[in-house]
C-alpha cells in the first residue's frame, strides 16, 4: 500500500488526470473510430472500399505492373514514417541522457512548468513510448503490403478460368490484406498526432488535456466529416 502512495506521490493528482485523460481519450477514440466506422462511412472504410475493387480489376488485367507499382508506392509512406520515428526515438534517448540541461532549457520556455528532474524524465519517457508504438505500426504495416504484393503476384493469369465468386474472393482476400496495412499505418499516424498533445503536458497537464481534446476532434472531423470521404463516397463536399 505504501508502495503504491510512494508511486502515486510521484506527480501531483492534476498530473494523474492529464496521463490517465490522454491514454483514455486514445485508446477510446481508436475503439470507437473502428465501431463506428462499421455503422458510418469513414475514410478508411472508404478507401478499403476501394482497394477491393481495384484487387477485383487486378484479376481482369493482363498486365500488372501497374498494381506492383501501386503497392510499392503504398510501402513507400510506412518506410518513410519508420524511418523518421527511429530517428525521432534516438534524440529522445539522447535527451534522456542529458536530461538535466534539456529540463534547464524546458524551464527557459515561456509557460513551460517548472518541474523536477524526475517528471521530466517520465514526460520523455512518454513520448519515447509514444514513438516506439508507431514505430511498431508503421514495420508492422510495411509487412502486410508485402503480403498484399506476394498475394497480387500468385493471381492466376487473366484468362484463367474464374468464375465470378472466384475473382470476388480473391478481392476480398487481398483487398482486406491491403486494408489492415492501411489501418495499421493510419494508428502510427494517430500515434503521431497524440505526440503533440504529449508534448503540450511539459507546458503543463491543463495545456494537455487541451491539447488531448483538440486532437481528438481534429481526427474524428477527419475521418467521419472530411471532403475527401464525402468525394470518396460519391457525396457533395461540405
Amino acid at each position: 500500500m505504501r508502495l503504491t502512495l510512494d508511486a502515486l506521490s510521484v506527480l501531483p493528482l492534476i498530473d494523474w488526470l492529464a496521463v490517465i485523460g490522454f491514454f483514455t481519450a486514445w485508446i477510446g477514440y481508436a475503439q470507437f473510430a473502428r465501431r463506428h466506422g462499421q455503422k458510418y462511412p469513414s475514410v478508411l472504410a472508404a478507401t478499403n472500399q476501394v482497394r477491393r475493387q481495384w484487387m477485383r480489376q487486378t484479376t481482369a488485367r493482363e498486365n500488372r505492373v501497374v498494381d506492383g507499382v501501386t503497392v510499392q508506392n503504398l510501402s513507400t509512406s510506412p518506410s518513410f514514417f519508420a524511418s523518421t520515428t527511429i530517428l525521432i526515438i534516438g534524440g529522445l534517448l539522447a535527451v534522456l541522457g542529458t536530461t538535466d540541461k534539456a529540463n534547464d532549457f524546458v524551464r527557459e520556455i515561456p509557460f513551460a512548468a517548472r518541474t523536477s528532474v524526475l517528471v521530466f524524465d517520465l514526460k520523455v519517457a512518454m513520448l519515447t513510448a509514444i514513438f516506439v508504438y508507431a514505430f511498431f505500426r508503421f514495420t508492422w504495416s510495411m509487412r502486410q503490403y508485402t503480403f498484399g504484393a506476394l498475394l497480387v503476384a500468385s493471381a492466376p493469369e487473366f484468362d484463367a478460368p474464374w468464375t465470378d465468386e472466384e475473382r470476388d474472393a480473391f478481392a476480398q482476400r487481398a483487398g482486406g490484406v491491403m486494408g489492415l496495412a492501411a489501418e495499421t499505418f493510419n494508428d502510427g499516424l494517430r500515434a503521431y498526432y497524440m505526440a503533440f498533445a504529449a508534448i503540450a503536458w511539459f507546458f503543463s497537464p491543463l495545456a494537455c488535456m487541451a491539447a488531448t481534446a483538440m486532437v481528438i476532434f481534429v481526427l474524428y472531423q477527419r475521418e467521419f466529416h472530411s471532403e475527401v470521404l464525402a468525394l470518396l463516397t460519391g457525396q457533395k463536399p461540405v
